[in-house]
């Protein structure tokens, strides 16, 4: 007499785990071809407002400072710290996104750099960059 077949109660996953690869197989492969969307950017006659010229902080050997405007009326002073700081934020009052960059040579230690940039910091003054020379190829 032959035996009742016990119900079964557990899935067999191993036919979807298959899908599952083939489908991620796929992707995987078709994923790089599909080109991103392109965003057609609308475009104006002129700038609104141009960008102003920034303030360059020399920082000599000796750790003098000198002020250089990089405006068509260019001019070069030497200034101590708190002249620099009176003159920066005469600026920046004038203009509020006035950039200022810091060009330390190459002997000063960096500490003397970073010095000036805490003081331009806790006087609030923004938009603080350094300016390097780019290395020849």
């Amino acid at each position: 007499m032959p035996r009742p077949r016990r119900l079964m109660n557990q899935i067999n996953v191993v036919p979807y785990i298959d899908v599952m690869l083939v489908l991620l197989v796929i992707f995987m492969v078709t994923a790089p071809l599909v080109n991103p969307g392109v965003i057609d950017l609308p475009t104006v006659a002129k700038s609104t407002q141009p960008a102003a010229a920034p303030l360059e902080i020399v920082i000599k050997a000796d750790r003098s400072m000198m002020l250089r405007e990089r405006a068509p009326n260019a001019s070069e002073r030497d200034v101590t710290r708190t002249e620099l700081i009176a003159i920066l934020k005469q600026k920046q009052a004038k203009n509020a996104d006035q950039p200022v960059v810091i060009a330390g040579d190459k002997d000063v230690p960096y500490g003397a750099v970073l010095a000036v940039m805490d003081e331009l910091n806790r006087e609030n003054v923004r938009k603080v960059g350094l300016l390097v020379k780019p290395a020849a190829r």
